[in-house]
């Protein structure tokens, strides 16, 4: 593509919305640079599930195949009670379905194989400052000298470093949705393969997935009031499940010494990310810095892959003009995560954390909960 030969885009973030990205702008002709203050790319995290359009995008980049062979399966879905009996369950077949859910890493790792020798990658590094002149935008960096690029894309997440220095501080667009979680994920089966169960009281709940010879412990509780904490301090956060959780039935106890010994431990307040414009600029960010929909929705990969697609397909049909791309993804791409993000309210009250009896038993008998 003439229009965009020569041109340089920094990509902010190397993990799924990352990494999409920099997959898309190395198909449309840029220059592609992907800077990532981690070591390697962000591998660790919940399994992602992706569905809907989603697979479309995924096909259109030849990954749908490759990654099917690292599908997994929830099979049955079993809601616990304080006895550890059964009260319900449900079985899946998601077999037959095209909706793909994976173990992060595998999927991280077959993009990442693919970019490795096609775009460069700035590891233990970070961006410190923005400047955007007439014709391009001066990026300052930690580690490195300034360098000058056509476009940035702030793929860094729900605590997006790109849009604090870009479009001001994070508590301007976070909106807290009540609620906080962690997901501790250990390598050992604690229930039967490809199984999913659940143990909740009102305002609390706790979900077992098995698969692969591992088990995710996810803890989840209603706070109507937000909760001071370091989100880089994991001992603290783990001493807030601990609090939290502590005097609970079931096997509460048992999954809590497994928290405590465990360093695969991930803690989440469930907020979303609005902003009027996910663009300023030359600048647009990406996934969760952009429209964090917070676990409830289920499609944080989801929205990732498909978000750095349509930006792309934006850039390509506007011949790289991209203050009219950006328009376009700024209004075209909203209806979709509007809607994504209502589901997500709706499903953390009805689903992921009822607050009362009747709440959860009418939970039971409706739907399946899933993080992504």
């Amino acid at each position: 593509m003439d229009f965009i030969q020569g041109k340089d885009v920094l990509v902010s973030g190397a993990s799924i919305a990352g990494l999409s990205a920099a997959w898309w702008m190395n198909q449309l002709g840029y220059r592609v640079t992907v800077v990532e203050m981690a070591p390697q790319p962000r591998v660790h995290g919940a399994a992602v599930d992706f569905k809907g359009d989603t697979i479309t995008v995924l096909k259109r980049m030849g990954l749908y195949e490759p990654l099917t062979k690292h599908r997994l399966h929830v099979d049955l879905v079993e809601f616990k009670n304080a006895d550890d009996l059964t009260e319900s369950s449900i079985q899946l077949d998601d077999k037959a379905s095209d909706e793909l859910e994976i173990e992060r890493d595998a999927f991280i790792g077959i993009l990442f194989n693919t970019l490795k020798n096609q775009v460069t990658f700035l590891f233990n590094d970070s961006i410190t400052a923005l400047d955007e002149i007439e014709q391009e935008i001066v990026v300052h960096f930690k580690q490195g000298s300034p360098r000058s690029f056509d476009l940035v894309l702030g793929c860094d997440g729900v605590h997006s470093g790109v849009r604090r220095l870009w479009f001001g501080e994070e508590a301007t667009y976070a909106h807290f949705l009540n609620a906080y979680g962690s997901l501790t994920i250990l390598p050992k089966l604690l229930i039967n393969q490809s199984t999913m169960q659940l143990y909740r009281v009102p305002g609390k709940s706790i979900t077992l997935n098995a698969y692969n010879d591992k088990t995710d412990v996810i803890f989840s509780f209603v706070s109507d009031t937000e909760i001071a904490y370091d989100y880089r301090n994991k001992e603290q956060q783990r001493q807030l499940i601990l609090d939290q959780f502590a005097g609970q039935s079931w096997r509460t106890a048992e999954l809590l010494q497994e928290v405590q010994q465990s360093d695969n431990f991930y803690f989440v307040d469930f907020y979303q990310i609005k902003m009027p414009f996910w663009s300023k600029g030359r600048v647009a960010l990406v996934g969760d810095a952009a429209y964090c929909a917070s676990p409830a929705s289920g499609m944080g990969g989801s929205l990732a892959v498909s978000g750095a697609a349509a930006l792309a397909d934006a850039l390509q049909k506007h011949d790289g003009n991209y203050a009219l791309a950006f328009r376009d993804y700024n209004t075209n791409f909203r209806p979709f995560i509007e809607s994504v993000q209502a589901e997500a309210q709706q499903n953390l009250s009805t689903v992921f954390l009822p607050r009362t009896e009747a709440g959860i038993q009418q939970g039971n008998a409706q739907t399946t909960p899933f993080y992504g």
